[in-house]
This record gives structure tokens, C-alpha cells and sequence, in this order.
């Protein structure tokens, strides 16, 4: 699409202190002092930049029903949500194996955080209640857009929210930068897949309300990244 797309303000929200990125990024130091510390200076980088967590934490309610983290990498949000005083149930699932490995040994002292190794296009857990898609949906083609969103609303309880950050297809200079990235991302092996299509907002709007929730417009959340990231909370009335 052409332009931005119609939007809320940006969120109020940082990133991490230095302290706070330096006691989650702990956990994923390596066993001995000459193992590979690239996911703790990952952790530290990513916690420490983006604005992400404090604005999805902003908009998840602390009501008590299970969290469903879709595309959850090494599970940095639910190290995010334990150190903010969160206490629901969280599962993470993945499609990278090695990924899902390393955040199992890194929560090994978080309660009740749980991940599972599966494709997200795969049918998706039983778990309901809050849903999280973060950074998921460009590495999918439309079709497949549509099916995870669709499958991910199923699972957003009464009173749930299903809460989407996703670059969008703007065509300015933050979109151009992203798709960089994201596929810089994938020729260094970060990403197990390559980056397919950038969602029209318009479209994902339509295709959450069709599953019967209420969606905000997005709202820019990149902080002072150079990354063409937005945020859509929709909600199960």
C-alpha cells in the first residue's frame, strides 16, 4: 500500500533498563566461559532496544487466564512477564528447535512457563485465553496470514485479546528497512524462513473482525528502532 496507514499515536512505552536486559540476558549465558554467549548478547541488544515488551505488557490484562505466545523464539517474553510480576500461564511455541531447546534451559527457574517445538501453520494448542503474535506474521505467504490469524482468534477467550505486532506494508523508508532485515535475518540463519509478505492492515483488520473480535487501528511500535513495526489489539467482547 501506499503512504501509512491510518493510525493511533505511537505507544508510551521503552525499552528495558540496562539492569533489566542484564538479568534476563543472565540466564542465557552459556554453561562454560568459552560456550557461544550470541544469545546472551542477543538478549541484552534486543531487551535493551525494543520497545516491544512494555508496550504488549500495556495491553495484556492481568486477569489470570493462560497466555499463548505464537512464533515465541527464545521465549523472551515470558522472562519479561515473570521479572513485571505476571504469574498467569504462559506457553511458548516455536518451529526452530534449537531455539525452543535454549529457552527451556534459560526458564528453567520461571513457574509455569512451558514451550513446545511446532510450525504455527500446524494445528496450534488447545490452550486459550490471551494470544500473542509478534514478529510472525511476514515470514508467511497472505493465505497463510489469514489461516494463523483466523486459528490464533480461536484461541482468545471471553474478555481475551489477541494482541499482533507486525511490520506493515507501507512503502516508506521504515518498510524498505525491514524487509532488509528480515531477510538478512534469514541468510545468517536467525530466521528459519525467509520473509513472504507484508500485511495490509486494512486486510488484517477485516480478517480478525471476521473472526468476531474488535480490533484497534495500529499503532506505531518501534520505539527508536529503524523497524516498520505496528500494533493491533483486538479483543473478544
Amino acid at each position: 500500500m501506499d503512504g501509512t496507514p491510518r493510525n493511533g499515536p505511537p505507544l508510551p512505552c521503552s525499552p528495558l533498563t540496562a539492569l533489566q536486559a542484564r538479568s534476563i540476558a543472565a540466564a542465557f549465558r552459556p554453561a562454560h566461559p568459552w560456550g557461544n554467549r550470541r544469545d546472551y548478547y542477543y538478549t541484552r541488544g534486543k531487551l535493551g532496544s525494543d520497545p516491544l515488551y512494555d508496550g504488549v505488557l500495556q495491553h495484556l490484562p492481568d486477569d489470570g487466564q493462560p497466555v499463548l505466545d505464537l512464533g515465541c523464539g527464545l521465549g523472551l517474553f515470558a522472562h519479561v512477564l515473570r521479572q513485571r510480576g505476571g504469574t498467569q500461564r504462559y506457553l511458548g511455541v516455536d518451529m526452530d528447535a534449537g531455539k525452543i531447546a535454549r529457552a527451556q534451559r534459560a526458564a528453567t527457574d520461571l513457574p509455569d512457563v512451558h514451550f513446545e517445538c511446532l510450525d504455527v501453520q500446524a494445528p496450534l494448542p488447545a490452550l486459550a485465553g490471551h494470544v500473542l503474535l509478534l514478529d510472525v506474521l511476514q515470514y508467511l505467504d497472505a493465505g497463510a496470514q489469514a489461516a494463523l490469524l483466523l486459528a490464533a482468534s480461536a484461541r482468545v477467550t471471553v474478555g481475551g485479546r489477541l494482541l499482533l505486532r507486525t511490520p506493515l506494508a507501507t512503502g516508506d523508508g521504515r518498510d524498505r528497512t525491514t524487509r532488509v532485515a528480515d531477510r538478512l535475518a534469514w541468510l545468517v540463519g536467525w530466521m528459519g524462513m525467509r520473509p513472504r509478505h507484508y500485511p495490509d492492515p486494512q486486510i488484517v483488520q477485516a480478517t480478525l473482525a471476521a473472526a468476531g473480535l474488535q480490533v484497534t487501528a495500529p499503532r506505531p511500535l518501534h520505539g527508536r528502532t529503524p523497524f516498520n513495526s505496528w500494533l493491533l489489539v483486538a479483543e473478544r467482547p
